[in-house]
Formats: structure tokens, sequence, C-alpha cells
């Protein structure tokens, strides 16, 4: 049997690699970055892929690995992180560069090079890195950039190729390609593996796992509990199969009763609580960062405005709310386990071992906190989906016969709204907040900006290339756009690194030209390394700047306000039908009153609403669906 080794230095997509390689028929091991060249050899790879990573190959505690692998005689591909390794393990340099990429981009490759075969010149791919090549190492060539960043790099003779983008995700439109060239052309592999049938496959981990034990399954509502409730109540007896929806407070508009009504027609038992006065006031203990060995309790969850303890408070009362029923059942806790939904994107991020030793920690989800891992080494979690994305679990949706009303709906994630309000009681303005806005005014008037010599226009300058700098011309002097650092944080994914950064609003009174906003939403983060996030404001142009937020919790005025807006904009999207065309529309709630005269000394009593449009097929990578385009101009304004 043909089998690709696929080394892990902790990306947050390692795990999508193993899934691309699969679908071209082989078989994969996912396996510590440090594993040894002998037992490479030993087990008869045909391959080596290295994954990408959130480490410096010169940071002090960069992971271990055997060199010999670059040396061993098997072809190796590595991406991102992968890539940077092989540079230095040749004598090539890597350096922190003073610009970043983080997005899709088009670049250029060689169509001469294997690794590109068939391809046209300019490919689209996702980047995601702050570190690039300095210098290539001697006996590779380049065959790959970015403006004026090295994105691959090649030795033929020794069958060693590194990119520094994902083929892995989606977003690169030809990375099933790539890697199809670099195992069949370059490695040699015919492509035996057949995948089995992922239901037959589930149903038999099932019974396998819970034996004659029952099952308590948690049921959101979402596609990925339903699901999982669908395939328990196939594998296992009806007695044992316990479903539990829990009404956390924080559930769309008339969301339980909807979970209800589609699981029943499944002929699944469910039992619906309501607990929200357990979540509002809810805590838990968590890590103390002054201390390695000690917890901390957290404030009430109504009045954390962390987002990463908000998730891991929900997390931690949902066990306790299932012990609590396990209880009242007059069952012992031991005779039960515990059924979820988990996908593989939601142990990913999450950091859990299960999915990678070394990735960083993104979000804590609900279904993986500490509780919950617990819980898995006592071998009493039941998880048949965690090994597969949204749209394979879809697909055993669809074999499982479910409607697709179930099947196709959006996903809705279990601690609810709760985690779309951007909760704050005070603005977040660090020592960089000023020189953070300067910084954007300049690259949004980038055409008067270059006429007065400023020390941040260097910076600007020197982070992004001359065809770069032409755009942000051209797009200065066809529209005039105001740019609003706004004084929160959000969380964001940049170089396979947790992000808890700034975000750049952009407005005008002009209508808006899309494609340059867009433009702009990719460039900014490029040079403003502190902002990972940039959105667009409708209702004119902003012209006074803020330093103050709206107090905002997670009271039950918010999150009616918050609820009711959901559901008009969800509402309209089914309506129209556009629905299918968008993955995902989070309402975020936001603490920001706008345009406040500062001379009036108004206070901030008023909140936004944010709509995110995403679109995507493995829900690890995405693109915003743009007016005009996926969403019609009336639709989405």
């Amino acid at each position: 049997m043909e089998k690709v080794a696929i080394l892990d230095a902790g990306a947050q997509y390692g795990k999508v690699i193993d899934r691309r390689v699969r679908e071209l028929c082989l078989d994969t091991d996912f396996l510590p970055l440090n594993t040894p060249a002998t037992e490479l050899i030993q087990n008869n790879y045909k391959a080596v892929i290295i994954s990408g990573g959130p480490n410096s190959v010169y940071a002090d505690g960069a992971p271990s690995y055997d060199p010999n692998i670059f040396k061993c005689g098997l072809p190796v591909l590595g991406i991102c992180y992968g890539m940077q390794m092989m540079n230095k393990e040749f004598g090539g340099a890597v350096e922190k560069k003073s610009t970043r990429e983080d997005g899709q981009f088009k670049i250029t490759v060689d169509p001469k090079c294997l690794l590109f075969k068939g391809l046209y010149k300019e490919q689209c791919v996702l980047l995601t890195h702050g570190d690039s090549i300095d210098k290539i190492a001697a006996g590779f060539k380049a065959v790959s950039h970015s403006g004026d960043l090295i994105a691959g790099i090649a030795n033929d003779k020794l069958k060693l190729y590194g990119v520094q983008f994902h083929p892995e995700v989606d977003l690169t439109e030809n990375g099933k390609k790539m890697f199809h060239n670099f195992l069949f052309d370059v490695a040699k592999c015919k492509g035996t593996y057949t995948m089995q049938s992922r239901e037959s496959d589930c149903i038999k981990y099932i019974q396998e796992t819970v034996g004659d034990h029952k099952v308590l399954m948690l049921v959101s509502g979402g596609v990925d509990s339903t699901v999982c409730a669908a395939l328990l109540h196939k594998a296992l007896r009806t007695d044992q199969v316990l479903a539990l929806h829990i009404d956390n407070g924080f559930m769309r508009h008339n969301e339980s009763q909807h979970v209800e009504e589609s699981l029943s027609k499944l002929g699944v038992n469910l039992k619906v609580i309501n607990v929200s006065h357990s979540f509002y006031t809810g805590s838990t203990t968590v890590p103390d960062k002054s201390s390695k060995s000690q917890r901390r309790k957290t404030a009430s969850l109504n009045v954390t405005t962390d987002p990463e303890e908000k998730r891991n408070i929900i997390g931690d009362i949902f066990m306790k709310v299932a012990n609590d029923v396990i209880t009242e059942l007059n069952l012992k806790p031991e005779d039960v386990y515990l059924g979820q939904g988990t996908l593989r994107p939601d142990l990913i991020e999450s950091a859990s071992d299960l999915a990678s030793a070394k990735a960083n920690a993104i979000k804590t989800h609900h279904n993986d906190t500490e509780l919950v891992r617990e819980l898995r080494k006592q071998g009493r979690v039941v998880e048949p989906l965690k090994d597969f994305h949204k749209d394979e679990v879809r697909s055993i949706g669809n074999d499982l016969g479910l409607p697709q009303e179930l099947v196709q709906r959006h996903p809705f994630p279990g601690p609810g709204l709760a985690i779309r309000v951007i909760c704050a009681g005070e603005p977040h303005m660090e020592r960089n907040f000023a020189e953070t806005s300067a910084t954007l005014r300049i690259i949004i008037d980038f055409c008067n900006a270059i006429k007065r010599p400023h020390a941040l226009l260097q910076r600007v300058k020197s982070s992004t290339t001359s065809e770069e700098q032409e755009i942000l011309l051209e797009i200065s002097k066809s529209s005039h756009h105001g740019a609003t650092l706004l004084p929160i944080k959000t969380v964001g994914v940049q170089g396979d690194c947790r992000t808890y950064s700034y975000v750049a609003a952009l407005s005008s009174n002009e209508d808006p030209n899309w494609e340059n906003l867009m433009t702009l939403a990719k460039l900014i983060p490029r040079i403003c390394h502190n902002i990972n996030r940039v959105v667009y404001i409708f209702g004119g142009l902003v012209e006074h700047p803020l330093s103050d937020v709206t107090p905002t919790f997670l009271t039950a005025n918010v999150l009616s306000i918050l609820r009711y807006a959901d559901n008009i904009a969800h509402n309209i999207l089914q309506s129209t039908g556009y629905n299918r065309n968008i993955s995902q529309m989070p309402i975020v709630m936001l603490p920001l009153h706008f345009d406040r005269d500062p001379m009036a000394s108004d206070p901030s009593c008023q909140r936004s609403l944010a709509i995110r449009t995403f679109i995507t097929a493995d829900f690890m990578t995405g693109v915003p669906a743009t007016p005009g385009k996926q969403l019609p101009i009336d639709v989405s304004v």
C-alpha cells in the first residue's frame, strides 16, 4: 500500500493536507515533525509533506526535526514553514519582512517546474505569513514569486520543493493539481488507495466505542449535531440514545422550537431544557496567566468581555448541565458516554492533540474545553465526525436521507449569540493606536500623502511593491474614503497564529466600489500588522474618530436586539434564495456609536451591527461575498 507521510509543524490546515492527499487515492499518516528519516524509510513512505506552522525557523524553541529527511532520497514538499525549514537547512536565509501576506493573492509560477506542470503562469493562492525567504539556498532556484517575495523554491535533482502558500486549501484554486504533480510526477505514486463508506465507518466506530452503554447526545440543531444524532440513532438501540437540547439563552429566534420539531421528524426523542440563568450567571476556572500552575475563577458570563473566557465558561457550563441531567435520570456518570458533533476544524482551532500537537489555539470550541478533554482521556466521548469537514458531514447527511433544510442549514455555533456580541467595558487603545491610525490614513489617502514627507510614509512604501503603490494611487485618486481605527479587538488567524487585534473601518459618501474596497482590505493588514480585519461602514463618511465605546455585556436587551436583527437578515436571505450563495452570515453586535462630535462631549450610548457574508467549502478558509457579485446590491444593502 502506497503511503505519504505528513509531518506536523503545527499548521491550522495540517489535517486538510491529509484530506487532499486521500482525495488523490493515496493513504497518509499524520506524524510528528521530529519523526526520524530512518523511520520514514523503514515504513516505505513514497513521499514526505511538511505542513506550515506558527513558529519562526530562527526562534528559540522552534520545533525540532531530523535534517536527514531532506537527504534520505524521499521527495519532499515543504509548505510555508516547511519551505522555510528546507531553505534554512541548505544554507539559505529566512527573515521577518516589513510586509506580511494574509489572504488570497495572485502569484506567478514557473510552468517548467514539475510542481506547476500544466498550469498558467499566474495563479490565485492563499498566503498567510510574516517571515519570508531572504536568500535562496545553494542548489535551489526560485520557481514562484508574490510581487518581490519568493513564493516557491525547487531542487529538481534532490526532489525537494517548497511553497510559501497553502496548496491544500480551497482558496488556492489549483492546489489539488499541484499536489497531483508532486505525488504522481515527482514521487511516481500510482494512487491505489480507496476510501471506504464514511457512513459505515461512523456506525462501526459508534458501536465499537459505546457497546451497551448509553449516550447523552448534545444537540444544538446545526447540521453537525443533527447528523451525529442521526448516526447514533441508526447505530444504537433507541433506549441507548438520550438526545438533549440545552437552551442557553443565546439561541436564535425560535431556535429551540425549530430544533425540537426537526429532530422529532427524524424519530429522535429530544429532551429540551431551558437553563439560560445558569449560563448568564455561570463562571468557571481558567489558567492564571501570571502562574503556570495556578488557576483563577472567572467573572460571571454576563460581565465577561474576553472572548476566550466566554467560550470556556459556556463550554464548561454545557458539561455541568449535562451531568445534572444524568443525575436527574438516576444514571451513573461512568455508565454514560457524551455524544458530540465535533468536526476536524473545531479541534484544529482549539489546538487539540487529536488534530495537531503543535498548532496555535485560535479559539476554544465549546466541545473541546478542558472538561471535555478530561472525559476524552477517560474514553467517555463519542465523536464520529471528528475527522471530517463541514462539506463531508453534509454528504453524510445526504446519505442518511436527512431533509435538505437541515443538511444545508447555515452553521450556528453552540455558544450561539453570546460569541456574536463583542463585549467591552472600555475602549481598546494601546500605545500604538495613534500611530496605527495615522498609517491607516496614509494608506487611504496615498495620492496626497506622498506629497507630504512623513516617517510613516516610508513604512507604507517598504511594505508594498511598486505595483501595489500604483494601485493605492489609483484608488485614492478615483474616490474619497474615510478611515477609522476602531477601539475594539477581534480574533483572527494570521500566519497560523491567533491574533487579537484592531479593526479598520472604511467609509465614504460615494457609492462603494467593492473591487477597490476588497483590494484595500487585503493591503491594510499587510502593512499594519496589528490590524486583522477591515469593515465598510454604511451611512456616509465617518468624520469623527472613535475614542470610547458603549459599555456592552450579555444583557437581555443586547441579546434581544441582536436576535431581532439576526432574524430579519436571515429571513431576507432565505426569502430571496441567496442563502444558497452564502455559506455563513453571522450578525455581530459592536459596542460602537459613530459620528459624535468630540467637542459636544456626547456619551457613547448606541451600538452598531456588522454583517459578515462568508463563502467557503471547507469552513477553514473563505472569502467575503461581494455585493454585486455573489449578492445583488439591493439584497446586501
